[in-house]
C-alpha cells in the first residue's frame, strides 16, 4: 500500500501490485492517469473565459467529469454528514474517505485535503476572525478558489456557511475570476472585451457556485435559495466583474470615451438616459476641477450622471466616483516605478457603476444618482501648472501646488454637483485617493471618513457583512483643514505637512467644497489599496455599497444584511 503524491494532502491510498517490474494494476492505472493527463492538458491550454452560475441547491455531479471544491469553516464541516454532500462526490469518494479528510484538516490559517486526486477537494477556512475582519473569511475564500480551481470546462464550488454569510462568500468567489485578458494563448489573438467583460474567446468555462447553509442550531437547512436571492447574487456578480474589468483595462482601451461607452451600454439596459457634460462645456459651466485635471489629454474630460428616480422615493442618494482613467501625475509627474498601475485610478467610478447597475436591478426604492468624474491626468502644452489657480463648481478658488493631487479636485466638483443640482441628502464619494490610505488602514481595509457617526458605524458594519472591509479615519476639520492654507486663494490642493493625517486631509478637501455645514450625510471612502490584489483588480466597493444601502432595495437578501439603525456606542455632538 503506497500513497500517490498529487502535491497536496490526500486521503486516498491505492494498492499497487508487483508483476515482474513494479507496475500498477491496469484496471486502476488507466482511469487515474487519464484524469491526471486530461487535467494537465486543460490547464496547459489557453485559459478560457469563465461564467459564474449560482444554483439554488446542490446539483448531482461526478467529480471525474466536473471537479468540485468544498469550502467552509472547520466547525461547519464537522457538522456535515456524508449523505448531505454525496450528490457531489459519489461514486468517487466514500464516506470513510470523506470522514478521514475532515479529520486531517488543521487550518493554519487555511488547510485543504484531496478527496479524489485533485478533482475533489475539501478546504477549511481560518478558525478565527477578529472584530475588524469579516465573519465570512471572504479573503481566504478568494485565495482558496484562485489556487485550487482547475479551470476546466465545468466545475463546482460548494460553500458551507451560515445564511448571513451567503452574500459575502458568493462575492469572494466572484473576485477570483477576473474578466479582462489580452493573452493570445495559442496565437489566435484576443478580441475586444464585451460589455460583460469576456475576453472575446468563444470557448467559456462554467463555475457552479452552490451552498450548504448551516442554521444557528447547527443543522443543515433544506430550503433552496429563492429566485430572488439567486437574481441578487447574479446581478452583484456582474457588477463586481464589471468594476474589476474596467480597472484592469489599460488606458489605451479604457480612456474617457471608452468609460462613457460602458456607462451608455448599461444605461440602455436600465432604460436610462445619462447626462453628459464634457470638454469646453465643463469650463463654461464652472467645473474647474474636472476641466483643469483633464484638459491636457487627447480625450476630453467629462462629468457623467446616471439617475434612477422611482415613484414614491423618500430619500435622494448620490454616489460620486473618481474616474481618473490614467494618472501620470501631470506636471508633478510620477517616477518610473510609481506610474505603472495608474490605470487603476478609476477604481472608485468603476465600483459605483457596478453598484448602481446592481442596485437598480435589485429594485432600489429611493432616488439614486451615480456621478462619474472622468478625466485623464496627462502632460501636455495645456496641462495645469503648479501655481495655477482654478475656480471649482463650489465657487471656491484653489491654488495648485501639486498636480498629482488631482482626484480631490474632480471629486470636489462631483459632490458639489450632487448637492446643488441633484439635491442629495446622502452623498458618498469613492476614490483611489491617497497612497497614505494603505499606510493608515492597510491593503484589505478601505478608509471611511464621514461627518456622521451613525453612518460611520453603518459603513463599518456593511464592510464586515460584504467582505469589502472598512476602517475609520479621523474626521476633525477644525484641526486638519489648515493644512490647505493659501495666501492668495481659498485653499491649496495639497497639504503642507505630509505627516499629518494625509488621508483624512485629502477627504476634508472634498468636504470643504460641499461645505462643513452641509446638513446631510457625507461619506468618503478611500480604497486606493484594496482596489487591487497583486496585478488584478478586486471589484472592491460594489458589494460594500449594495450592503450599506441594502434597506433601500426590495431584495430580501440585501435587506437581511443591511446595517441597522442602532445608535453607535459613543455619539458625540459638535459644540460651538
Amino acid at each position: 500500500m503506497v500513497m500517490i503524491r498529487t502535491g497536496v494532502k490526500s486521503a486516498i491510498s491505492i494498492k499497487l501490485c508487483h508483476v515482474h517490474k513494479f507496475t500498477v494494476q491496469s484496471r486502476l492505472f488507466v482511469p487515474i492517469w487519464s484524469i491526471i493527463n486530461r487535467t494537465k492538458s486543460t490547464i496547459n491550454s489557453v485559459k478560457m473565459a469563465t461564467d459564474i452560475k449560482f444554483n439554488a441547491s446542490l446539483t448531482r455531479t461526478d467529480p471525474q467529469q466536473q471537479p468540485v471544491l468544498i469550502i467552509g469553516q472547520l466547525r461547519h464541516l464537522n457538522l456535515l454528514k456524508f449523505g448531505q454532500l454525496a450528490i457531489k462526490l459519489e461514486p468517487r469518494v466514500s464516506e470513510e474517505t470523506f470522514k478521514n479528510a475532515i479529520a486531517c484538516l488543521h487550518p493554519a490559517p487555511t488547510d485543504k485535503c484531496s478527496l479524489y486526486l485533485d478533482v475533489a477537494t475539501v478546504a477549511a477556512l481560518p478558525l478565527k476572525a477578529s472584530r475588524h475582519n469579516t465573519a465570512s473569511r471572504a479573503h481566504s475564500i478568494t485565495r482558496l478558489v484562485k489556487n485550487h480551481v482547475l479551470n476546466v470546462n465545468e466545475e463546482s464550488v460548494v460553500l458551507v456557511c451560515e445564511r448571513e454569510n451567503i452574500f459575502a462568500s458568493a462575492c469572494a468567489v466572484v473576485r477570483a475570476f477576473p474578466l479582462y485578458s489580452r493573452k493570445t494563448g495559442n496565437g489566435n489573438g484576443a478580441k475586444s472585451p464585451s460589455i460583460d467583460g469576456g475576453d472575446g474567446q468563444s470557448a467559456r468555462s462554467v463555475v457552479n457556485v452552490e451552498f450548504v447553509v448551516i442554521d444557528k442550531d447547527g443543522c443543515v437547512q433544506k430550503e433552496p435559495l429563492s429566485q430572488d436571492e439567486l437574481q441578487c447574487l447574479h446581478e452583484t456578480a456582474r457588477g463586481i466583474r464589471l468594476a474589476a474589468r474596467i480597472v484592469d483595462t489599460p488606458c489605451n482601451e479604457m480612456n474617457v470615451d471608452h468609460f462613457i461607452q460602458n456607462v451608455n451600454e448599461f444605461a440602455k439596459e436600465l432604460c436610462l438616459q445619462p447626462q453628459i457634460i464634457r470638454g469646453e462645456e465643463l469650463q463654461e459651466r464652472g467645473f474647474g476641477g474636472i476641466y483643469g485635471v483633464g484638459k491636457a489629454a487627447a480625450v476630453p474630460p467629462a462629468l457623467v450622471v446616471l439617475s434612477h428616480e422611482p415613484k414614491g422615493a423618500q430619500e435622494t442618494i448620490a454616489l460620486v466616483g473618481k474616474g481618473i482613467v490614467y494618472d501620470t501625475g501631470g506636471l508633478s509627474i510620477k517616477g518610473k516605478t510609481a506610474m505603472p498601475g495608474m490605470k487603476r485610478d478609476c477604481g472608485g467610478a468603476a465600483a459605483i457603476l457596478g453598484a448602481f447597475y446592481a442596485a437598480v436591478k435589485c429594485g432600489f426604492r429611493d432616488n439614486l444618482h451615480a456621478v462619474f468624474c472622468l478625466a485623464e491626468n496627462s502632460v501636455g502644452p495645456n496641462a495645469t501648472r503648479p501655481d495655477d489657480i482654478h475656480t471649482l463648481y463650489s465657487g471656491r478658488t484653489v491654488e495648485i501646488n501639486n498636480t498629482d493631487a488631482e482626484g480631490r479636485l474632480v471629486l470636489a466638483d462631483g459632490v458639489c454637483f450632487a448637492n446643488k443640482d441633484l439635491k442629495a441628502n446622502i452623498i458618498l464619494d469613492m476614490a483611489t485617493l491617497t497612497g497614505a490610505q494603505g499606510v493608515a488602514t492597510g491593503k484589505y481595509h478601505g478608509a471611511i471618513l464621514t461627518n456622521s457617526e451613525p453612518w460611520e458605524s453603518k459603513a463599518l458594519q456593511a464592510g464586515r457583512k460584504s467582505g469589502d472591509l472598512l476602517a475609520p479615519i479621523i474626521y476633525c476639520p477644525e484641526l486638519h483643514f489648515s493644512e490647505f492654507a493659501s495666501a492668495i486663494a481659498d485653499m491649496k490642493n495639497s497639504v503642507a505637512d505630509r505627516q499629518n493625517a494625509q488621508s483624512s486631509c485629502a477627504g476634508l478637501f472634498v468636504a470643504a467644497h460641499l461645505g462643513f455645514d452641509y446638513p446631510g450625510v457625507w461619506m468618503h471612502v478611500d480604497m486606493a489599496t484594496p482596489v487591487n490584489c497583486g496585478e488584478r483588480a478586486t471589484g472592491y466597493g460594489v458589494a460594500l455599497l449594495l450592503t450599506l444601502f441594502g434597506s433601500h432595495t426590495s431584495c430580501a437578501l440585501l435587506q437581511s444584511i443591511a446595517p441597522g439603525d442602532e445608535e453607535p456606542p459613543s455619539k458625540r455632538m459638535c459644540r460651538d
